[in-house]
């Protein structure tokens, strides 16, 4: 058990393990009744030590941490990488890399979609972890030995499961399969929460133009409204009741308050009247600036995607590498419609494995068929067309009407 609490301890843990090729890193944080993650403690650890830093700690400065975090020579794994950066990101402003998240990594290895970090560890090391600190106060102080053991365990094995992964990518040829993800994973935009565009979380629940213009200005005052009171979204008002405010756009503090949902009396605050004020501007919105609303694509096209994803479910088989990490819904439909679409799957190594096999499948020169129960598939120009059946005369006997009469 490793508790770090001051600077000078943390700066010298962290200059060791800045002369390794890389450090396993995991946070534990709470999000509860705040918007903004509050990060309680990082644990990190090299190929030869492991620790805790009490993130909380009066007379702890993180700065040597996020010096670490930016070494360009130490490859920084973290297992479902995303909330962890996000928490970097919000304290230092920088994104740790080089990066390799071993869950994005164990999608490309064949261990499925979103594989957990106890899965993992199952598998790879056999190891079982106890789970009992899970849903642990991590803001209560002082820790516990359990709940210092529990967090350390997230990285001591996080050290297995990335030499594992990492040597069968490079076995197979494979690990620059995780560039794409990574650089999403390691882009500050993808953490930027920027409240004009809080709507495109709800943006399948509009269903007319105006309706979304109005929630468009109502999601961008409720997310400004939840960063700057660093509350839950929907501690400032729920989903379900942003949904029916776009749906009857109340002009008034007396329609608002009619409103089934609505929080009685809110309608005489001041939150009333700004929520009016985006109503207002939400109708008066140049309906040309509306996004348009995608409807679930049907029709002549619903074939060809189901077929797609017959093909996307064998490839998968076949490869071992996730459904998800090759292509999304969002993509076949958009190849069912466009041999030449703009989406990852017509795209590098996923072009390679499935992209050029779904167009060909779009043209007629591919097919799929069931062999010992499970899809495979073959160019449709080896297949033997089925024998036609020879014409049966009348009287049973083999042979065409012609035949029989130059026989007789």
């Amino acid at each position: 058990m490793t508790l770090l609490t001051t600077t000078d301890d943390l700066a010298a843990i962290c200059d060791r393990f800045s002369r390794h090729p890389f450090v396993t890193v995991d946070t534990e944080f709470l999000r509860e009744t705040t918007f903004w993650p509050k990060v309680c403690v990082i644990q990190i650890a090299s190929p030869e030590e492991a620790v805790a830093i009490d993130a909380l700690a009066e007379e702890i400065d993180l700065s040597p941490f996020f010096e670490l975090m930016a070494n360009p020579d130490v490859v920084k794994v973290f297992h479902a990488a995303r909330q962890d950066l996000e928490i970097i990101w919000r304290l230092a402003r920088l994104i740790p890399a080089p990066l390799f998240d071993t869950q994005v990594a164990a999608m490309v290895c064949g261990f499925g979609e979103q594989a957990s970090y106890l899965e993992l560890v199952k598998a790879i090391t056999r190891a079982n972890l106890d789970k009992s600190s899970r849903f642990t106060d991590w803001s209560r102080r002082p820790l516990s030995t359990a709940q210092i053991d529990y967090a350390i365990a997230d990285v001591t094995h996080l050290r297995d499961i990335y030499t594992t992964l990492r040597a069968r990518l490079e076995r197979s040829n494979r690990l620059d399969w995780l560039t794409d993800e990574m650089e999403t994973l390691t882009s500050p935009a993808t953490y930027e929460q920027h409240p004009e565009n809080a709507w495109e979380r709800l943006r399948h629940r509009a269903r007319k133009p105006r309706d979304l213009a109005v929630l468009m200005e109502l999601a961008a005052w409720r997310e400004a409204e939840a960063q700057s009171r660093d509350v839950p979204r929907s501690r400032v008002l729920k989903d379900d009741v942003l949904i029916e405010i776009a749906q009857s756009a109340p002009r008034t503090p007396e329609a608002l308050a009619n409103l089934r949902s609505f929080p009685k009396g809110m309608e005489r605050s001041r939150a009333g009247a700004d929520i009016i004020a985006a109503v207002e501007r939400g109708v008066g919105r140049d309906p040309a600036s509306v996004p348009r609303i995608e409807r679930e694509r049907r029709g002549s096209n619903g074939a060809t995607v189901e077929l797609l994803k017959v093909l996307l479910r064998q490839v998968t088989e076949q490869t071992g590498v996730a459904a998800k990490m090759i292509a999304t819904v969002e993509d076949l439909e958009a190849i069912a419609n466009d041999d030449r679409a703009d989406v990852p799957a017509l795209k590098g190594w996923r072009r390679t494995i499935f992209g050029e096999k779904a167009l060909e499948l779009k043209r007629g020169r591919l097919a799929l068929a069931v062999e010992n129960g499970r899809v495979v598939t073959f160019d449709w120009q080896e297949a033997s067309p089925p024998e036609e059946p020879e014409p049966v005369r009348a009287d049973g006997s083999g042979h065409s009407a012609a035949e029989a009469s130059a026989s007789g």
